[in-house]
């Protein structure tokens, strides 16, 4: 009887996919961005200020989450695979495009979204999640330091920093919805390994990256 797929299975032994430090990063700017989604929500929804309560301390929590934000990445960096990876997230490559076509045509044929290490929904995620981080610290700096710049600044980062955070606050709902779709994915997250046979499925040029 031929042993079960998996660990030294037929399919061979699980595949490294992310290093302790790169789920370090990943946990870390995770738990600050849900503070930051949290403390937001508490601060502009009635029903929550009510229940919740302290205000000047949600203020404080949310405005060092803030400020907190890119540090786990920036000590990241020191970790090699986590610059190969941000090396991948940034660059966009043909069969990219061939991904991205394949889900404006709801097409999930098997083969029909071929992806490397990221497939382009993640590297679109990375890069869009990343240029808002940026956008939110500077106005919420302009918003903080109220002498720094003119009345009419603070109004309009108020204004930009605030749509924005609608924004963020719906993609991440659905970057979570997307990682509880695919077990395998969160189990690569969680522990850093995932099946090998998942990763030559839905990920068939990672070797040649």
């Amino acid at each position: 009887m031929p042993p079960p797929p998996g660990p030294g299975g037929p399919t061979g032994p699980d595949r490294r996919r992310f290093t302790p430090a790169e789920r370090w990063v990943h946990r870390t700017t995770g738990a600050l961005m849900l503070v930051c989604v949290a403390t937001a929500a508490c601060l502009y929804i009635p029903q929550l200020a009510e229940l919740v309560g302290r205000r000047l301390l949600v203020v404080t929590l949310h405005e060092w989450s803030g400020l907190l934000l890119p540090v786990p990445v920036l000590l990241g960096l020191a970790s090699r695979a986590l610059r190969a990876d941000l090396g991948r997230l940034n660059r966009f490559l043909p069969y990219d495009r061939e991904w991205l076509r394949a889900v404006r045509r709801r097409d999930a044929r098997p083969g029909a979204r071929p992806a490397g290490k990221f497939n382009a929904g993640q590297k679109l995620y990375a890069g869009w999640i990343a240029g808002a981080v940026l956008v939110m610290l500077g106005t919420g700096l302009l918003m903080w330091n109220t002498g720094l710049v003119p009345l009419v600044w603070r109004t309009s980062a108020t204004f930009v920093h605030d749509w924005l955070a609608l924004a963020v606050g719906a993609v991440l709902v659905g970057h979570i919805v997307m990682a509880y779709g695919d077990p395998e994915a969160r189990r690569g997250m969680r522990t850093g390994s995932v099946e090998r046979r998942w990763a030559e499925r839905e990920h068939p040029h990672w070797k040649e990256e």
